[in-house]
């Protein structure tokens, strides 16, 4: 059977085991030994049926990543579903682990499914921009009925072994050993004729619970080309014969591989993976964590504490004002009691996390903790005083992480006797949401201390990015390029509502003007200091704050729905005649160019001196924190498929300056 396959009889039932460390990826060699597999099943008249498992930890857990973009090699996963469902003999499966994409296509063809009760069962191709393309999508809902069937494939969530008994996706969860709980369904149905998914009837559902499913995810779905194509396919099912059915599928998932959102998604899948890799930290090991502490009970102080919490790791939460401590302490038990309610934690999971939480008034309750992230008011003068305070505190080894987006981490680690324990941990809010954690190396920074970092991200299940020490570091020096640009074309002409409109149509979910009112347009403002020498100034001198006062560059109901204003209009053209500035209508096009490729070049000069290592990991930092649209691939990679030199020669052709960086970007391309 050749190195990735073992093949053994026991009485009447073979066990074909697959072997391809480390998930079982399904190789061409995989392919082939399934099909060899099944034929010399069909073959030996002393096997009567055949039971399919994997070694290691894992079922079939997905594709191969390394044939990802290549051309395809024979056999075909189709070949294999077909000749598996066309074997005269029964087929078991029996799963364990994951049973992913083409691994859970590979079950479905089979004549039974066994799993352990921790198996995990799902049709993740969406994520990628694609959908099963090997019968997926035509055995599912004829397993477990088309409204279960577009969830799982749309939505791309694996499903748990007992959830999957229950729907009827597994047969039977196995009590002791799994081959050999397969080997005895396999005895039961020996000399039966086998129990083909293609042979049962995909029950017709009204047209209304397509739309009704595509409406409720339409949040989700925007701008996706992915999961329309899917509710096409899974209607195929129940509208066509199998084989009709199967060529329909089969249409539209080459017709998705091929295009730019396949590629842009499968960009991004492995960008998150490079982003994890630091030049420097191989065989680095990272120190333990087994309590924090958090400082600042405010929205991020609380959402960090949350996100702790919830990964098992106890924290104590220091505030020196008793009232925002109550108000920051209801908040995070609010949220947990939340997370029970809506399924994302269970009640012994809340219990246990709220076991692990304690509140202080007084620093030296920090002193236990392995690590402290400081998320207190963004100013130096804050941050320098606690980081003081911290040092003579905290114990030797432990790590002191601030949460500041903006400042200098040296600076701030210049107060420490221990600037290799210091780190930037930037969150994004909400803390406890939002998946990009920014990791922010200062010039003493200790390598074990950034592998902590990385180790702690994948624990509280955030997404990391390394950043050197800069100001705004990756993404808020890109994004405050486009907050200048946004408001020197409103004072130039456009409205805010046009230039909000423009770039979520392109994908992101809030323009930078709604993102304005919603932060609060008077951060780092005071009536003190304002001089009326920009537009936002002018905003708050005349009340108008953003959404928590009812007015900003919007008006705002009582739902706090956005309403174009006419005063705020007024306030950015009085502006612009105060300042010369002749007013003139834009274009939706000048709009996207004059947001998007100025932030780019920022991008190129990050790049250049080292902020970032990677374009990929600007890409994952705007994906992950920012809201930008994933079909994409990211400002970089959206700039690389325009053309930096495209790219050049729009920010001339708006009187833009152009950065060294990005010619030379754009030279690099060019070849």
């Amino acid at each position: 059977m050749g190195e990735v396959a073992q093949w053994r009889l026991e009485g009447d039932v073979a066990v074909l085991t697959l072997d391809n460390p480390p998930v079982n990826a399904i190789s061409a060699a995989i392919r082939a030994a399934l099909i060899d597999g099944v034929k010399r099943a069909g073959s030996d008249p002393a096997v009567r049926a055949l039971v399919i498992a994997c070694a290691g930890r894992t079922f079939f857990a997905g594709a191969d990543l390394r044939e990802f973009g290549k051309p395809s090699v024979e056999p075909f996963l189709t070949e294999v579903i077909d000749t598996i469902e066309a074997s005269t003999k029964p087929v078991i499966a029996a799963i364990h682990g994951t049973a992913l994409g083409g691994g859970l296509e590979i079950a479905m063809a089979c004549h039974y499914r066994v799993a352990r009760p921790d198996a995990k069962l799902g049709l993740p191709e969406v994520k990628l921009g694609l959908m099963p393309g090997a019968r997926g999508t035509q055995h599912l809902p004829r397993l477990i009925g088309v409204e279960r069937a577009l969830e799982i494939i749309a939505l791309g969530d694996p499903v748990g072994a007992t959830a999957a008994k229950d729907m009827g996706l597994v047969d039977t969860l196995a009590d002791g050993e799994l081959v050999d709980a397969a080997r005895a369904v396999a005895r039961r149905v020996a000399g039966q004729p086998p129990r083909r998914t293609r042979d049962l009837v995909a029950a017709k559902v009204d047209d209304t619970v397509y739309s009704a499913f595509a409406q409720k995810h339409s949040r989700k779905f925007r701008g996706l080309d992915a999961p329309p194509a899917i509710i096409a396919s899974v209607r195929a099912a129940t509208e066509l014969p199998f084989e009709e059915g199967a060529r329909r599928e089969r249409e539209i998932f080459l017709k998705l591989r091929t295009g730019p959102q396949n590629e842009a998604l499968r960009y991004v899948f492995f960008a998150e993976r490079e982003a994890t890799k630091v030049p420097g930290l191989e065989g680095v090991e990272p120190r333990a964590v087994g309590r924090a502490g958090v400082i600042g009970s405010g929205t991020m102080g609380s959402g960090i504490t949350i996100a702790l919490l919830s990964a098992g790791i106890p924290v104590t939460l220091y505030e020196h004002d008793a009232a925002a401590l109550e108000r920051g302490t209801a908040h995070i038990r609010q949220t947990i009691a939340g997370n029970v309610a809506t399924g994302r934690m269970s009640q012994a999971q809340a219990d246990a996390a709220l076991a692990g939480f304690s509140q202080a008034r007084d620093m030296e309750a920090l002193a236990g903790a392995d690590l402290v992230i400081e998320a207190a008011y963004e100013t130096m003068a804050v941050k320098r005083e606690i980081f003081s305070a911290l040092d003579a505190v905290m114990r030797p080894g432990a790590i002191l992480a601030t949460n500041t987006s903006y400042l200098d981490i040296d600076e701030i680690a210049a107060v420490t006797a221990r600037p290799a324990d210091v780190i930037g941990l930037h969150f994004f809010s909400p803390a406890n949401v939002m998946k990009l954690l920014e990791v922010v190396r200062g010039k003493a920074t200790a390598p074990d201390v950034i592998a902590t970092a990385f180790t702690l991200a994948r624990r509280i299940r955030k997404v990391p990015v390394l950043s050197g020490n800069a100001w705004g570091f990756i993404g808020n020096r890109m994004l405050a390029v486009r907050r200048t640009q946004a408001e020197a074309m409103a004072v130039e002409g456009a409205s805010p509502a046009q230039i909000d409109t423009v770039i979520e149509k392109f994908g992101l979910a809030m323009g930078p003007f709604r993102v304005g009112d919603l932060a609060g347009l008077d951060l780092g403002w005071s009536a003190e200091t304002s001089t009326g020498s920009t537009v936002r100034e002018r905003l708050n001198e005349a009340g108008r704050r953003g959404q928590k006062t009812g007015a900003g560059f919007y008006d705002y109901d009582e739902n706090r729905r956005p309403v174009p204003s006419q005063a705020a209009l007024d306030i950015i053209a009085g502006f612009a005649r105060d300042n010369g500035i002749k007013q003139r209508a834009f274009t939706d096009a000048e709009v996207l160019d004059r947001l998007l490729w100025p932030m780019v070049d920022e991008g190129a000069n990050i790049l250049a001196e080292g902020i970032a290592l990677r374009e990929s990991d600007i890409d994952v930092v705007w994906l992950n924190g920012y809201g930008w649209p994933a079909w994409t691939g990211g400002p970089m990679f959206h700039a690389r498929q325009t053309g930096f030199g495209e790219v050049a020669r729009r920010l001339e052709a708006m009187g833009l300056p152009v950065s060294d960086a990005l010619r030379a970007l754009a030279r690099e391309q060019a070849g």
